[in-house]
Parts: C-alpha cells; structure tokens; sequence
C-alpha cells in the first residue's frame, strides 16, 4: 500500500510541475495566436504524462535496461501524441480563421456566410450568432436607409413650405411699408395668419425633436377616453363644418387610460384634422374607443378612398407626404410622425390600414385596471 501511496505521489508531483510550467507558458504567450496556445495545451498534456511515467520508473529502481525501455516508449509515444495533437490543432484554426474571412463581410456592409465545411460546436454556435447578427445589422441598415430618405424629404419640405409664406409676409410688409396696401387691414390678418401657420410649423418641429431625443415630458393621469375624444371632436368641429364633414363618435366606450392629456389632445386633434381634410364633403370621420386583449384601441376612420398598400408602411415616417398629402396645407409632414412618437412615448403604438371607402388610424395604449 505504501509503494502505491509513493508511485502516485510521484507521478502526480511530476504532472504537477509540468502543468505549472504550462501555465506560465500560456500566461507569456496569451497574446499569441490560438495554434501557440493549443500547441502549449498539447505539450501541457504529452510532457504531464512523461514526467510523471519517468519519475515512477525512477523511482520503482528499474535496471538500466528496463528504464532505457521505458524511457524509448514514452518519448515515442510523446512524440506520437504531440504530432497528432498538432495536426488537429491545425484543423481546428483553420475554421476559426475561415469564419473570420466570413466575418469581414460585416465591415463591408455585406451579410455574413457561415463556411460550409463542418467545425466544433463552439464555432458553430459563433457562427449562429455571427447570422443573428447580421441579419439584424441588415435591419439596422436598412432602417438607416430609411430615416435618413425621411430627413432628406423633410427638409425639402420644410424648405419648401418655409419659402412660400415667408415670400408672402415679405410682399404684404413692403406693400404696407410702402403704403401701396389696398387695405392694410386684410394685410395685418394675413400676416398674422402666416404667422401662426409657422409658428404651428416650428412646434411641430420642436415637439418631433424632443421625441427623438426621448426628453418628451408625459406628466400621466387617469382620465377616461370618453372625455378625452368629446373634447376633442368639440375642438375640430369649426374645421369639420368649414369643410362639410360629419364627425360622429362611434361606439365610444368610457375606458379609463393614465395618459398625459396635453399629449394625447394632441395625438387625438392630429389625427382628426388629418382625416377632416383627406375626406370629400358629405364625407363622415368617425371616432371610436374600445377595450381589447391587446389594450385600450382608440381609431379614427376617414373617407379618404384608401391609402395605396405600398405607402401604407411609410404613412408615420417623418417628412413623408405620397402622392396625395396626408397632412394639412402648408404643413411639412410632421402630424403623423408627432402622433406615432407621442403615443410610443406612453408605451403604445400606432397604425393604419384600409377600410371600406377610407381609411382607419388606430392607436393602442396599455390598459389600466378598473
């Protein structure tokens, strides 16, 4: 029992040691390619069996004989096993470098492709991820792509629909400066009227600014989508009269929501203004608000005759107006993006689709109990 207790002392002394100094190898080369690193583990392992066997062999007092033959079959044997192990760490880090070939597609803006011959499972796993990424990285693009049309049409909107009234308040203050004004009192309406309409024009800008950069204030309280709609149909009847458009509140249900009222007056009177001016006269815009599994579903249908399906993903992009504009005379595009940003701000969402001879607006918002 004793010799057995020494022979595994010793070959673990000998392991020991050859494990330590594997150690601080890998430590010093850490920087090093991953072929060094698995050269050093293989030598770690062939040179923890050598030295152990030779310190048994020592110590069990072999002939010189025996011990030369012992010595001959363990070093063939390292040598064996140290090639061996080489040759597959060699293998090993040609997949890794193949999958970094692939995934330098990433820098050039192009989608990553996994090698197609087979690998470890940890390269493979790497590889999904490497696809998740990429696929998730061509979403990203593309949203990119897609908000920097929507700036480039808004300011070319925002140029446009500055360009025309300021012309026109130029006009009517030489005409006024010059006294040449028929009736300087239309003149003072007017000016007063374009104005409003870019003063309107730089809230909106203001506003949409906040909600991109996530500083829109909400100051949230509970109130009941009843109240909210009723004032909100009383603030745009003037405009639904003016254009012979019937609004009408279709099954609204008194559903409590803790919303900030400012906000969603705002949300609500964009909505219906937008709806007001895209539908003919005799037309009816009608307002509606239930309770679903999804929420608490506030919509808005027009007459508008429908919005092409092509445009209907691009209906809330900033600066976007189609062929038909879906946003009032002289404005810039803003209304709908203005209603999708505040209603993401209280954690809902918004969407369009057609209907029967219009359209229908539909924001959802988080239920609140009772």
């Amino acid at each position: 029992m004793r010799d057995m207790l020494l022979i595994a002392l010793f070959a673990f002394l000998g392991a020991a040691a050859a494990g330590a100094l594997g150690a601080c190898v890998l430590l010093l080369i850490r920087r090093r390619s991953l072929i060094a690193h698995l050269a050093v583990v293989a030598g770690v392992a062939v040179a923890a069996m050598l030295a152990g066997t030779l310190a048994v062999a020592q110590a069990m007092f072999l002939s010189a004989h025996d011990l030369s033959v012992v010595t001959t079959v363990v070093a063939m044997a390292a040598v064996v096993s140290t090639v061996t192990a080489l040759l597959l760490g060699r293998w090993v880090v040609a997949r890794s470098r193949e999958l970094a070939l692939a995934a330098r597609s990433f820098g050039d803006g192009g989608d990553f492709a996994a090698p197609e011959r087979p690998s470890t499972a940890e390269l493979a796993a790497l590889s999904r991820e490497l696809e998740a990424t990429s696929v998730k990285l061509a979403e990203s693009r593309d949203r990119e792509r897609a908000l920097e049309s929507s700036r480039r049409e808004l300011v070319a909107w925002i140029s446009h629909d500055l360009r025309t009234p300021l012309a026109g308040l130029r006009a009517m203050a030489e005409a006024l400066e010059d006294g040449v004004a028929a009736e300087p009192d239309r003149y003072l309406r007017q000016i007063r009227t374009e104005v409003e309409r870019l003063n309107d024009m730089v809230g909106d800008l203001f506003e949409l600014s906040r909600i991109h950069a996530g500083t829109l204030p909400l100051s949230l309280s509970r109130i009941s989508l009843y109240d909210l709609i009723g004032d909100a149909l009383a603030g745009a009847d003037p405009l639904a009269r003016e254009h012979g458009v019937r609004l009408v509140g279709d099954r609204v249900e008194p559903v409590p929501v803790e919303v900030d009222g400012r906000e969603m007056s705002r949300v609500l009177g964009n909505l219906l203004v937008n709806a007001i001016r895209r539908t003919p006269a005799d037309g009816t815009v009608a307002v509606s608000a239930r309770r679903s599994d999804e929420g608490v579903v506030l919509s808005v249908t027009d007459g508008c005759g429908g919005i092409p399906e092509e445009d209907l993903p691009r209906v809330f992009d900033t600066g976007w107006r189609g062929t038909h504009a879906r946003t009032p005379p002289g404005g810039a595009g803003l209304g709908l993006a203005i209603v999708r940003g505040i209603v993401e701000a209280h954690r809902g969402s918004a969407a369009v689709r057609n209907v029967t001879g219009g359209c229908r607006f539909e924001v959802t918002l988080p239920a609140t109990d009772g």
